[in-house]
């Protein structure tokens, strides 16, 4: 039996943690989180060459519209870093609704962006040849 070619698309996960901080009160830093997504960025000869995995399962903050919609526009601030490939935005279901208006937000301003609430299916997406689906 031939075995089909699973695809070499490297994928690198960048976790709610690593760039969303809270203040006092428990809601969103958001002077704080686009400083930490800035320094992401500033590493951005780590992320060049792969596909990414926005993993938000485990953030304990909840962000309102308005916050996705300003991360959204922060990512078109570092579009060499972050709109070369494709981002899968990885969430809970019960936060999907808002994982799927803040990869509409990036669509609208040119970036690859689809949300998820299954980790294979995310990996499925990045590493699929073409352009994802609307």
């Amino acid at each position: 039996m031939r075995r089909e070619a699973i695809p070499e698309t490297p994928v690198r996960i960048i976790r709610a943690h690593d760039f969303i901080r809270a203040a006092p009160q428990g809601e969103l830093d958001l002077k704080e989180s686009e400083k930490l997504l800035k320094e992401i960025a500033s590493g951005s000869a780590v992320l060049a060459d792969y596909e990414l995995i926005l993993d938000t399962r485990r953030a304990q903050i909840e962000m309102s519209a308005t916050d996705l919609w300003y991360l959204a526009s922060e990512l078109s601030k570092l579009r060499g870093t972050f709109s070369r490939h494709k981002m899968a935005v990885l969430c809970p279901l019960e936060r999907f609704d808002r994982a799927e208006f803040f990869a509409l937000c990036a669509k609208n301003r040119g970036f690859q962006v689809m949300a998820f609430t299954s980790f294979e299916d995310a990996i499925e997406w990045l590493t699929a040849n073409g352009t994802p689906e609307a």
